[in-house]
């Protein structure tokens, strides 16, 4: 496991995790989190939405983010501070989702990286973007 010090990061630095998102992924994420909203557990009441079917939850593609800046870039020790995100497209059972986060700066002054944070499908399409703020470990 690699760890990253503020000194180490550089701006245009990327890390990315692949996930492809299952049934179970959904059902623990709900017990977790307590959100039991039928639009991601129930396909017959889903299919009457404008969804047309289950989605995941929109802050489980979050929680993927998390993990990226947890484990990779800057990874272990890192604080996270902030996140900002728009759900572009509903992330359904079966897809393959690519979650990436690249350092667009650095505030020198208090040792914070802030990241483009984004996730694409198996279609290459974006269904989640936003940008994080994350203290790493000190130099």
């Amino acid at each position: 496991m690699v760890v990253f010090s503020y000194s180490e990061i550089k701006v245009g630095q990327k890390a990315s995790i692949k996930r492809t998102i299952r049934d179970i992924d959904i059902k623990k994420f709900a017990e977790i989190s307590g959100d039991r909203n039928p639009i991601h557990l129930d396909e017959e009441y889903a299919k009457k939405t404008f969804f047309q079917g289950r989605i995941a939850h929109g802050m489980l593609s979050a929680a993927l983010i998390s993990a990226v800046l947890a484990n990779e870039l800057p990874g272990p020790g890192s604080i996270y501070l902030k996140q900002e995100l728009t759900f572009i497209k509903p992330i359904r059972i079966g897809d393959t989702i690519l979650v990436t986060v690249e350092v667009i700066n650095k505030d020198d002054e208090k040792e914070r990286v802030v990241l483009r944070t984004y996730c694409t499908n198996q279609h290459n399409e974006l269904v989640v973007d936003g940008k994080a703020t994350v203290m790493p470990m000190r130099s």
